[in-house]
């Protein structure tokens, strides 16, 4: 049955009649992908320009990834952290040091990661700042996107994720994104504000870059007020933005790291918590873990995921390659009233169409992008996000840009 080759329609059919209603994909049904390029079930080509929300930053199918998980597979793939195995240790070694920590909680998902770092951070506060039990809050943006777990989604104030799904958990305070005022006089209205949880870039918001500075005034403020610095850079580490983490633009170290998506390139659900030992240590035996989390298919996949970053230097390519996409995406904001702005870091973008959010302009658009051979996807209504995967070089993105120029002006003739 799985073998079997069917078409499009027949696999969104499937898809439709058996699958909850979770999502809204685009038409496409992809069944092929290597680098840059996605291919249909017919054969059609596509540029990635999503990256599957910055969890293929290393390209589709990378070929020294996928060696990895082959290799691993063979041998052994779970052993529950019931025992030990001889790959956990080592990754454990690798990623610590790679991004500069004592230590790391290895988990599966991103909503996992970041469930994990509310834990520790909550668990720090009432044994390390004597904070009374049960009192602690953690400061979070609005407009924050962390995952659709019970706990993230009570500070969400997304409406879709929100209704209907309570109660909700307490011990959060919302304050606006990008506004060090908010952030001190909640720091200064209570002890027992334990940490602050941020996208260095909100991602699913838009890809609202904040103000040069603001990260690293969030973090005096909260080493002024002895609170966690908790950085989810789910969606924006692993060199999207153009640096390692995007935490390094502005010489950030968090107190907490959050990390998933392309942790794994994409290969295997691989997410991860880091700290140094005096926040880490509070965790003991039996208060927290995951039956796969920190398994040896997952370690030797993301270890291998992180050399490529590494040894192709994608953190700079990203860079490089986001100066020039800004610049030619600028040129058709200055030239056509449906694009309003462009915004982004490294090869994390997004357009912003000249319409309102319940439009579905954006959406439409992204239709015709697909149709010219370019995969994207709009996020809250009128904003398309761009992210290719971090392999792409100079000449595909100048085609990419073509594509999305040529896209544009026939929809706005």
């Amino acid at each position: 049955m799985v073998s079997e080759q069917i078409s499009s329609q027949q696999a969104i059919n499937l898809e439709d009649k058996y699958g909850a209603h979770n999502y809204h994909p685009l038409p496409v049904v992809l069944n092929r992908g290597e680098g840059v390029y996605v291919w249909d079930v017919e054969g059609k080509r596509y540029y990635d320009f999503l990256s599957a929300y910055s969890a293929v930053n290393q390209g589709h199918c990378h070929p020294k990834i996928i060696d990895a998980l082959q290799k691993q597979a063979t041998t052994l793939t779970l052993t529950s952290r019931a025992f030990y195995n001889d790959v956990l240790g080592k990754y454990e070694k690798y990623v610590t040091e790679y991004f500069g920590f004592d230590k790391v909680l290895p988990m599966n998902t991103g909503a996992e990661a970041v469930e994990t770092a509310i834990k520790l951070c909550r668990k720090y506060a009432y044994e390390q700042k004597n904070i009374p039990e049960n009192e602690a809050q953690i400061i979070v943006c609005k407009n924050n996107f962390h995952g659709r777990t019970t706990t993230i989604i009570s500070f969400s104030n997304d409406e879709d994720a929100r209704k209907n799904f309570g109660p909700y958990t307490a011990g959060f305070i919302k304050i606006e994104y990008d506004n060090l005022d908010a952030l001190e006089k909640t720091l200064k209205s209570s002890k027992n504000i334990a940490g602050f949880l941020v996208e260095p870039i909100q991602g699913e918001a838009g890809v609202y870059v904040p103000s040069e500075g603001y990260l690293a005034k969030a973090k005096a403020l909260c080493e002024k007020y002895d609170v966690l610095f908790i950085a989810d850079e789910v969606q924006t580490g692993i060199a999207r933005t153009g640096k390692l983490l995007a935490v390094n633009h502005e010489n950030v170290v968090p107190d907490i790291l959050i990390l998933g998506k392309a942790l794994s390139g994409g290969v295997y659900p691989v997410s991860a918590v880091l700290a140094n030992n005096s926040i880490m240590n509070v965790i003991k035996p039996g208060q927290h873990g995951s039956t796969f989390g920190g398994n040896p298919l997952a370690s030797a996949v993301a270890i291998a995921a992180l050399e490529v970053v590494k040894e192709e230097k994608l953190a700079e390519n990203a860079e490089k390659l986001g100066k020039l996409f800004r610049s030619e995406i600028q040129q058709l904001v200055d030239s056509c009233d449906l694009v309003k702005l462009v915004r982004g870091k490294g090869l994390l973008n997004a357009i912003i169409i000249n319409d309102d959010e319940d439009s579905s302009t954006a959406w439409d658009i992204c239709i015709k992008l697909r149709d010219n051979g370019l995969l994207a996807k709009p996020t809250h209504g009128n904003i398309i996000r761009f992210a290719p995967p971090l392999v792409m070089n100079e000449e595909q993105l100048l085609d990419c840009v073509r594509i999305i120029k040529k896209t544009i002006l026939e929809f706005n003739s």
